[in-house]
């Protein structure tokens, strides 16, 4: 690295004020595609059972499946950024993956399904763990304002979340721009939506990149700027590698025996390759790398029952939840279910990075294993309010939408306790040429955690035949009350244990 790139990256992280210029861009950038993600993410199950005519049980499988394989490609994106082509390569071209991805789907949606879920989750794989693992490098090791910066870039993120989970589904079931959409083209024109805020995404990245100074380059540059030409062919590898991996992920991804079997073996396989990256790194090191293993692992049964959003709860939402809030404003069942969270993020995670700032300047804010263990307790109360919509609900099996979307308040504060503090302890707890890789584990457990959704969201589908709303009900909601102690029993072990966890994690905060 030559000298003036030392100096911008130093002119980077000393910058003034609580946030860096850097973090604004990397925001629009990453708030359009997850207008994108879970634009996509909001409309499967939905898709899936009244498109594609599945059972509600296999539906909850395959929307595991799919989900689980996003995010453990994110584990394969991080290694390849962090070995081969550098965060604004693989950046770029996950992007470019996913915009095709969905122009297939916008073609035709039910004969292509699967092409298009194929070419966004290799995509997905490149794009996000790298944006975030950007959003790291803009801080200097220690600076206290990390935390408030990812709480910022985790609320400006929500905003592609909020409108792209309430637009697509709502557009693709008819109840949002209904008269401008003819309605065969409704779900082409929804797909279609999510092919242009990825191109935005795309071209705001393009335009700002190089305000990132050094950040996110191959790391095959060399100190005058180039590559050398026979480095160039590993770059070619990837990106063919990726190309010819979408059959491959497709037929994965509609057979759901083999998602199983991937799983068996990617995650043993993740921790080999850890513990041997390991064995070149100093004991205090090792033991930071332990330390973010437990996090890791905790977060995999957070999101197993956050993550049925967009499955059982989506079920749920469409079969058992009425569509006025307050009584008085309609809004599509679907759309509040994949928005409302995003909607919470963004109001309260700025409040709550300013209350972190303020509680670490007189030295009470709680370390962030105790942050962790209460993201569990707030998650087990709102699957708690999940199961209390049953006693509100009239005799045709209809919960109020009131209800149901105070359960997602309580969802997003468990949310917000853990999910931006967890990106932040990853890129603090790991070695400078781990960065990607654990970014990337952080995301496998994301992956495990989808993949034991679609589980449980299939373990607790109603097995009486054409069952009724109120079947449906019972047989859901009951299902919550055990998701919401599985959760409360994980918060109260992960406080219990934090002291040990402390040491591990040694001068980190």
């Amino acid at each position: 690295m030559n000298q003036n790139q030392e100096t911008s990256l130093a002119q980077i992280q000393n910058f003034e004020g609580k946030y860096p210029k850097q973090l604004w861009y990397l925001f629009f950038s990453e708030m359009w595609e997850r207008f994108c993600f879970y634009g996509m993410r909001g409309m499967l199950t939905f898709f899936m059972i009244n498109q594609l005519f599945m059972d509600e049980k296999v539906a909850n499988l395959q929307y595991g499946a799919t989900q689980a394989f996003v995010y453990a490609f994110t584990f394969i994106g991080g290694l390849f950024a962090d070995k081969i082509l550098g965060f604004r390569k693989s950046l770029f071209w996950g992007g470019l993956l996913m915009i095709t991805g969905s122009l297939i789907l916008a073609y035709d949606p039910r004969q292509f399904f699967f092409l298009g879920i194929s070419f966004n989750v290799i995509g997905t794989g490149f794009f996000k763990p790298n944006i975030s693992t950007m959003v790291g490098a803009l801080y200097k090791g220690g600076d206290i304002r990390r935390d408030a910066g990812f709480s910022v870039f985790y609320s400006g993120i929500n905003i592609g979340a909020l409108f792209g989970g309430y637009a697509c589904i709502s557009i693709g079931k008819g109840t949002f721009l209904a008269g401008m959409v003819p309605e065969n083209l409704r779900w082409n024109v929804a797909f279609g939506l999510a092919a242009l805020v990825m191109s935005i995404s795309l071209i705001t990245f393009t335009d700002t990149r190089r305000s990132l100074g050094p950040i996110g380059l191959s790391p095959f540059r060399r100190a005058d700027g180039e590559i050398d030409a026979g480095k160039k062919w590993y770059e070619y590898a990837v990106y063919l590698g990726a190309l010819m991996a979408v059959p491959l992920i497709m037929k994965m991804v509609t057979n759901t025996q083999y998602t199983d079997w991937f799983m068996y073996i990617i995650g043993p396989l993740s921790l080999l390759y850890l513990i041997y990256e390991m064995t070149r790194h100093s004991w205090a090191e090792v033991k930071k790398l332990v330390a973010a293993l437990c996090f890791i692992l905790f977060s995999v049964v957070f999101w197993a029952i956050f993550e049925q959003a967009g499955g059982s709860l989506s079920i749920f939402a469409a079969n058992n939840v009425t569509d006025k809030l307050l009584g008085a404003i309609k809004l599509d069942p679907n759309g509040v279910n994949n928005a409302a969270n995003s909607l919470f993020v963004i109001i309260f995670a700025p409040i709550i990075g300013i209350i972190w700032i303020a509680m670490a300047k007189r030295k009470i804010e709680p370390n962030t294993v105790i942050k962790f263990g209460l993201g569990f307790l707030f998650l087990g109360f709102a699957f708690y309010t999940f199961y209390a919509t049953r006693f509100f609900a009239d005799f045709q099996g209809m919960t109020p939408l009131d209800m149901f979307t105070l359960a997602y308040f309580i969802v997003t504060l468990g949310e917000l306790c853990l999910s931006p503090i967890g990106l932040s302890i990853m890129t603090k707890l790991s070695p400078a040429r781990l960065q990607g890789v654990m970014m990337g584990m952080w995301f496998l457990a994301s992956a495990y955690g989808q993949y034991v959704a679609g589980l449980f969201g299939a373990s607790i589908v109603s097995d009486v035949e054409n069952a009724s709303a109120m079947d449906k009900l019972i047989s859901y909601t009951e299902g919550y009350k055990q998701f919401a102690l599985y959760a409360v029993i994980a918060g109260v072990i992960l406080i219990v244990i934090s002291p040990l966890i402390r040491k591990l994690m040694q001068e980190v905060k």
